[in-house]
């Protein structure tokens, strides 16, 4: 977050008691001091410098229909998911006075500052935090609430950019298919896996030992 009050000590001078606030006094500006250097360079949620992507975004959307936004919104959040959002890009190209240029824009932006959003544990992204962020970015204040809903009130977007292995199997008919596996749920195959492999040593020990008797 950029911008804080600024804080002007109260120096006391004397003995004794005044000693005592004067102390007290410099301690609490020397609190409020450190708060205003961490608010003050503590860094945006998208890092120390801000990506290109989202600055040219930020360009695109001074001018932009709230209702356009909502649509790419949406292709973006599809697209975050998982889910194929090429048609509802098409539909939006085809649809609205909006050029291919300027829309490759917006989505690339979207894309960036949501992902970076979403990877991000929400106890240390604070929604108020995130949305002075982007007034920061200069980001239209219309827009803030519907990016702010997007990254704190959609878990399944949180657990759909957590860390993933992508898998192939290959059939004994040649299909090929692909898929996800989450990082948790790998390292359980991998122990199911093991101890399967393991009770089957197991059993193959005890055939050899029952034929050799």
């Amino acid at each position: 977050m950029c911008g804080a009050d600024a804080f002007s000590p109260g120096w006391g001078r004397g003995s004794g008691c005044e000693v005592v606030r004067g102390a007290e006094a410099v301690s609490s500006f020397w609190g409020g001091l450190e708060n205003h250097i961490n608010m003050s360079h503590g860094s945006c949620f998208l890092g120390p410098r801000t990506p290109m992507e989202v600055d040219l975004m930020v360009k695109q959307l001074k001018d932009l229909d709230k209702e356009i936004f909502r649509k790419i919104l949406k292709a973006v959040v599809n697209s975050l998911e998982g889910k194929d959002s090429r048609e509802s890009v098409r539909s939006i190209v085809e649809t609205e006075s909006l050029s291919e240029e300027q829309l490759s824009y917006v989505l690339a932006g979207m894309y960036t500052l949501l992902g970076e959003a979403l990877r991000l544990p929400q106890t240390s992204l604070k929604q108020e935090v995130f949305k002075g962020d982007l007034r920061d970015l200069r980001i239209p204040e219309e827009f803030i609430s519907d990016f702010a809903s997007v990254v704190f009130g959609n878990s399944s977007l949180t657990r759909a950019l957590q860390p993933a292995i992508l898998m192939q199997l290959k059939l004994s008919n040649g299909n090929v298919h692909r898929f996800e596996v989450p990082v948790s749920k790998f390292q359980e195959l991998r122990y199911n896996v093991a101890l399967i492999l393991k009770e089957m040593n197991d059993l193959e020990k005890r055939s050899i030992l029952k034929i050799q008797d």
